[in-house]
């Protein structure tokens, strides 16, 4: 399809047909005008950028019908969509905010967690003595994953590992230190 000898009810039309070159046509001329226009109603260009993607998906989807509307501008009709997803949007982030406010006003003083609770059991240096009784492999794991807060990806790939490998050991080190710490309280 042409773009510059397509008219937006053709590329429209033809989107709607499961066109994927002519979704990605009128796409390109209207994403940047549909950004502009929004972003003069909000400020938040993140959520402006979701509205938009979330108003060209629901056409590329069918929820949004062009030809429903016999002899409509497309930009028109556009614009309708869009904005009203962003009025949609911008009512979902105030009511999202102000249930945040109110559960704010409800926190529960801090609880220690589980593993907190344990270490303050524990006599200082227990768990570095636990540490180091751990085999040099299941130890390495450990120190990339908790201590260097590496993914079990990354680990893999510094500790020239497979990942499935990264997650056994780690599994294998938690059981160890578990039976150790259980066996000091």
């Amino acid at each position: 399809m042409d773009e510059k000898h397509s008219s937006d009810a053709e590329l429209l039309c033809a989107a709607a047909g499961g066109d994927s070159r002519a979704f990605e046509l009128f796409y390109r001329r209207y994403e940047p005008w549909l950004v502009t226009r929004l972003r003069y109603r909000c400020s938040d260009a993140a959520l402006v950028d979701d509205v938009v993607q979330e108003t060209f998906l629901a056409i590329w989807r069918g929820t949004a019908r062009y030809g429903e509307q016999p002899g409509a501008d497309a930009a028109g009709w556009l614009w309708r969509i869009g904005s009203r997803r962003l009025t949609d949007a911008q009512r979902g982030h105030g009511t999202r905010q102000r249930l945040l406010q109110a559960l704010g006003r409800f926190r529960i003083a801090h609880q220690p967690s589980a593993e907190d609770e344990v270490l303050e059991r524990l006599p200082h240096g227990d768990l570095a003595a636990a540490l180091a009784r751990l085999p040099a492999e299941l130890s390495a794991v450990l120190q990339a994953t908790v201590v260097d807060g590496l993914t079990t990806t990354e680990a893999a790939a510094v500790l020239r590992i497979p990942a499935g490998t990264v997650k056994t050991r780690a599994m294998r080190a938690r059981r160890r230190l578990r039976k150790e710490l259980e066996l000091l309280t």
